[in-house]
């Protein structure tokens, strides 16, 4: 057990026993990888979401609902090792009405454990904790770890996110949901596939019902050299998701 037990994935797992329910992160629609920033090299990620149609009702007072919803998500991220990256969120959104807000600020610790980056199983965890407005969530501090899991074969990649999601501010279960992603490389910069991002329920009455949201992208990832995109447009398939969902994620390094 020594073997795999790399002393900050283990700080991630024990603070899973904070749990006392927090909705899933929609600020970044994203499925993890192992990518990392090399050790003491700084990058940032601007993560856009658009909902040009999607529940324009509140679910609890003073919520933003999502449709018509911009999120403009600035991650700012910084290599600390060869397996660990630290990161920072700040979370601003545009509403229906064209205000600007902001809304909160989230950190994040991410670990790879050492894997052959070309082919093969590759597995990690993140580990998320912020304070988030009224706006976008009904629990002010929240938390999330994430696990990384991947395996590629030639030009092809399938990874898996499974969540739990639990509110730092009292009250509600542990929720849950997993995040998939398979993508086909057409050459050595480009590699087009779909998302798909699946809200589960409380642990104790997961399920895949239409109670739950469920949403499929098809994607693009570019890498441009000085930064690459990712590209993406999503179609809700469950009553509880956004009909429609356009992202795009901007990274680079420094």
């Amino acid at each position: 057990m020594k073997k795999f037990l790399n002393p900050p994935l283990a700080c991630l797992l024990a603070l899973l026993a904070f749990a006392p329910v927090s909705q899933a992160a929609t600020e970044e629609i994203q499925v993890y990888l192992d990518d990392l920033r090399e050790p003491g090299q700084l990058g940032v990620d601007l993560h856009n979401n658009f909902v040009p149609s999607g529940r324009r009702k509140a679910e609890y007072i003073g919520e933003q609902p999502p449709g018509k919803l911009y999120r403009l998500t600035p991650e700012f991220a910084y290599g600390l090792s060869p397996t660990t990256e630290l990161g920072v969120y700040a979370l601003m959104t545009r509403d229906a009405a064209g205000n600007f807000h902001a809304d909160g600020v989230k950190a994040r610790i991410k670990y790879i454990a050492p894997h052959d980056a070309e082919a093969g199983f590759f597995w990690g965890a993140n580990l998320e904790v912020g304070r988030s407005s009224l706006r976008v969530s009904e629990q002010a501090w929240n938390a999330q770890i994430k696990g990384i899991f991947g395996y590629r074969s030639g030009p092809w990649l399938l990874a898996a996110n499974p969540n739990f999601d639990w509110s730092l501010s009292g009250g509600g279960p542990v929720s849950g949901a997993v995040d998939m992603k398979l993508s086909y490389a057409l050459d050595a910069t480009l590699q087009v596939g779909f998302e798909t991002y699946n809200e589960l329920g409380p642990l104790k009455r997961m399920s895949l019902s239409g109670d739950n949201g469920r949403t499929l992208f098809a994607v693009v990832d570019k890498d441009f050299g000085a930064f690459d995109l990712n590209l993406g447009i999503g179609r809700g398939l469950t009553p509880a998701a956004d009909r429609w969902t356009l992202k795009f994620i901007v990274g680079a390094n420094f």
